[in-house]
């Protein structure tokens, strides 16, 4: 099957040459408009800290037990984080990871940017955004409305807010 999907993609680019740039705008729009597995799972593991914030510790294997993610994976999410400054670690019999500031004081944006880089769907869309045609763009108010909207979301959600979704959901 991936061979004849291959073979399709080969016909195409040789007969449609306007095709291979197709191809490759495709894939940098996959990638920008997406949310990768870190950013996802750096969110569970946020909000898995926020509901588990006792003043004690929360291991690795207990986080990727509940949330089940690989405990490798999962060490090198908490790496960013805790390089960042948003967890703490503890080494010892009873360390682990620990939130450094309150559940409402990180939001999603915070942490998707820490993760992912710039959300913003396309470049020109950021205030520093670098592009020699941003005068005579037509489309950079969509684009910017789009930014600011997803801005808008990410902002507005706490860490907090998302251990309260999840804690009821568990209760229900």
């Amino acid at each position: 099957m991936a061979v004849r999907s291959r073979m399709r993609i080969w016909v195409a680019l040789r007969v449609v040459p306007w095709a291979a740039l197709w191809v490759g705008l495709r894939k940098e729009w996959q990638k920008v408009m997406k949310i990768s597995t870190k950013g996802r799972y750096a969110l569970k593991v946020m909000s898995d800290l926020a509901r588990h914030n006792n003043g004690e510790c929360v291991k690795v294997k207990d986080i990727a037990a509940r949330q089940d993610i690989s405990e490798k994976y999962l060490e090198q999410i908490i790496a960013t984080l805790n390089k960042a400054g948003y967890v703490k670690s503890v080494r010892g019999a009873q360390g682990g990871y620990m939130l450094t500031r309150a559940p409402e004081e990180y939001t999603v944006g915070m942490v998707l940017r820490l993760m992912e880089g710039s959300i913003a769907p396309v470049a020109c869309a950021e205030d520093d955004g670098d592009c020699d045609k941003c005068d005579t763009c037509e489309t950079l108010g969509v684009w910017k409305e789009l930014y600011q909207a997803i801005n808008q979301v990410v902002d507005g959600v706490t860490i907090a807010d998302l251990a309260a979704k999840s804690q009821g959901k568990e209760e229900a």
